[in-house]
């Protein structure tokens, strides 16, 4: 083969199949960004093949549900799109979802990890409230003001029966990385007896469009594998085997056999005194509508959001639940179903308009 001329594009020289496997060994969005950066042939070719949206499915299954995206200006209103020709709404459609995606991308591989849980919902059983409420496990100290802080199921003599903890996420849509639990060690019982679960798992979900079923409330678009917990009194860590997107802001938590009695009327009980949800909040940066009883969904991007630390007001509006929601829901939860006690700093690339023509878009 002769020598390629220097400046020549590669593009020029390769077949199309064959390009699209090299681009599609890019697994970083960085060098996904970086590539589009490199000649305007280089950057349609990234547009036109969607390849911004492909990484982020190989990053996420869960955005196969993406009904559409909508960018928001800086009023939160959806941006409006010129009339035209076919042809150029739907180059300006394959742009719009590449600045989308590109930008997703590059937040879910930010490092920086929090803890996303924002407020409990609600617990299967608790065994005295408020005394042992499920609030308590969002507190890291398990001992306030002299009294003991963490959340007790009702007792059971069949070790088989689990528990579960709801909890709202700090954002509507949010990557999940690690769920960290800590059992609680009752001191003030003979023996000190820790009541761990033998096993866990991890439920992520949205709310139900309608709360009019009250057999569930609540859509689940992600399930763990099972992991063993060990009977002891530390901080647990479980690492999801792939993060995880996190669509609706809703996290339960499976608490699988019981392995502790107590000694005063031998029933088995579990108990946590802390639990976080360790990973990265996208919100307001970017937010979702769940359409319905489809499960697909619209995913919005604010450009005048970023993706910020924790929301530490109920009343932010990155939180996933309106308050009434809230209410809604645990009363719901009591009375019926589960016998509740009460980038920084990554500029996303700009296109000069000129960079757009409608008769050559690629």
């Amino acid at each position: 083969m002769p020598m390629m001329d220097h400046g020549k594009d590669f593009l020029s020289w390769v077949d199309p199949d064959t390009s699209l496997k090299i681009f599609k060994c890019l697994d970083d969005p960085a060098d996904l960004v970086r590539v589009s950066c490199v000649s305007r042939s280089w950057r349609g070719f990234v547009v036109a093949n969607g390849l911004s949206k492909q990484l982020c499915l190989r990053m996420f299954p869960q955005l196969s549900r993406v009904a559409c995206v909508v960018e928001l200006n800086q009023d939160g209103v959806k941006e409006h799109t010129e009339v035209g020709s076919s042809h150029s709404n739907e180059c300006l459609a394959l742009w719009k979802d590449h600045r989308v995606y590109s930008y997703l991308a590059r937040s879910c591989s930010s490092p920086v990890d929090t803890d996303c849980i924002a407020k409990a919902i609600g617990a299967s059983s608790t065994d005295n409230f408020p005394q042992e409420s499920i609030d308590h496990t969002l507190e890291e100290r398990d001992n306030i003001a002299g009294r003991f802080s963490y959340w007790s199921s009702s007792g059971q003599s069949n070790p088989n029966v689990p528990e579960t903890l709801t909890y709202q996420l700090a954002s509507q849509i949010c990557v999940i990385t690690e769920i960290n639990i800590q059992p609680f060690q009752a001191h003030f019982q003979m023996g000190s007896p820790i009541y761990s679960a033998k096993s866990v798992r991890f439920k992520m979900g949205h709310l139900k469009a309608s709360l009019d079923d009250l057999t569930d409330v609540f859509v689940w678009t992600y399930t763990s594998p099972e992991f063993p917990m060990a009977q002891e009194n530390r901080l647990q860590k479980f690492k999801l085997p792939e993060p995880v997107l996190c669509i609706g802001g809703i996290l339960q938590i499976e608490l699988l056999e019981r392995v502790q009695s107590q000694e005063m009327d031998g029933l088995l009980y579990i108990c946590i005194s802390h639990v976080q949800a360790l990973g990265i909040q996208l919100s307001p940066a970017f937010s979702v509508d769940i359409l319905g009883p489809s499960g697909k969904f619209v995913l919005k991007r604010d450009h005048m959001g970023n993706c910020q630390p924790p929301v530490t007001s109920e009343n932010e509006s990155g939180a996933a639940l309106t308050d009434r929601d809230f209410q809604q829901i645990v009363t719901i939860l009591r009375g019926h179903v589960m016998g509740v006690g009460a980038v920084d700093g990554w500029e996303e690339m700009e296109y000069e308009v000129d960079d757009f023509d409608e008769d050559n878009a690629f």
